[in-house]
């Protein structure tokens, strides 16, 4: 079983402009003459870790991290104007003209995983290969899935102080409620809102291993501006068409590709990576028995660090 590589630090920090009020923190470390990688992390609301760059050999990658408009250290956080899904791709190909990298491998989970995809739909020939985990296809069922009638059945208890947290009217539509309680003006309704979405998504993602905190009621002026900011995405339908990323698979099918999903997946349940490989049948499919959707535990770790040797061993040779 494969473990992270040892913690490295970046060699290259900056802040990139965008034309836009955003300014996006991007980092590098590894090998500035390595296998040009670059994460994409998920939410869309989250941001990079340091440990996100320990998938990857230090000595055989460029390893290229960058916060999403509005998260982590980029600027302004949370700011929802000019932040769509297409402003992330181009923020990408800013990202790579930079660095003056002519292609990379792109590696993303989650929401990540469906910016890689909807990336390299649109740049192709700039995308040498794809490391896709807990794959979310940005689709109607995706969402409902997750907030409204899915995975609600299994995390009841939890659900319904989710859906308490919101305006009695708007309790039929998760989403609808907690965008009138989040843009609204009761400070309470408002955090309260914010406190319970975060929960719920602890809960959904962790499973078993999820405690609550009942002491932590404080809930931080940049806690409701991450929430908004995941609502400001799926309430306009993550910024594509219905089922795009699915109907737009045939441009990738000669891009070497790894889809590694965990059975007990509840964010983005296994159906959606296996409608990828059935779109992606020449992709290598990893389904892991015991993994969820965090990339964290030793069989997922080890997928993860087993599909980016292998790809460097390959592109080295």
């Amino acid at each position: 079983m494969k473990n992270l590589y040892p913690e490295i630090i970046p060699h290259h920090t900056f802040f990139l402009e965008t034309g836009s009020k955003h300014t996006i923190y991007v980092e590098q470390s590894g090998n500035p003459d390595g296998i040009p990688v670059v994460f994409l992390h998920g939410g869309p609301c989250s941001g990079t870790k340091p440990d996100h760059r320990r998938f990857f050999d230090p000595d055989l990658y460029r390893i290229i991290l960058f916060d999403q408009r509005g998260c982590g250290q980029s600027l302004p956080f949370g700011e929802l104007e000019n932040n769509t899904t297409q402003d992330l791709i181009d923020d990408m190909e800013r990202i790579r003209t930079r660095l003056a990298i002519t292609q990379w491998l792109v590696f993303g989970g989650s929401w990540g995983a469906a910016l890689a995809l909807l990336y390299a739909q649109q740049h192709k020939a700039k995308v040498i290969g794809l490391v896709i985990r807990a794959v979310f296809l940005a689709r109607q069922q995706d969402l409902d899935w997750f907030a409204k009638a899915g995975v609600a059945k299994i995390y009841p208890e939890q659900w319904q102080r989710l859906t308490e947290s919101i305006p009695e009217q708007y309790r039929d539509d998760l989403v609808q409620g907690l965008c009138a309680a989040l843009w609204g003006d009761d400070e309470v309704t408002k955090r309260r809102g914010a406190k319970e979405w975060i929960a719920w998504g602890g809960q959904v993602a962790l499973g078993n291993a999820y405690q609550s905190d009942p002491k932590s009621e404080h809930v931080t002026e940049n806690s409701v501006k991450q929430v908004r900011m995941e609502l400001h995405y799926a309430k306009h339908h993550y910024f594509i068409a219905e089922n795009q990323i699915l109907d737009n698979c045939s441009v990738l099918l000669d891009i070497p590709t790894v889809i590694i999903h965990g059975r007990h997946d509840f964010v983005c349940p296994i159906e959606a990576g296996y409608s990828l490989h059935k779109a992606l049948p020449d992709a290598e499919y990893v389904v892991l028995p015991e993994a969820g959707h965090i990339a964290q535990g030793q069989d997922m770790i080890n997928a993860l660090i087993v599909a980016t040797d292998s790809f460097a061993a390959q592109h080295n040779k």
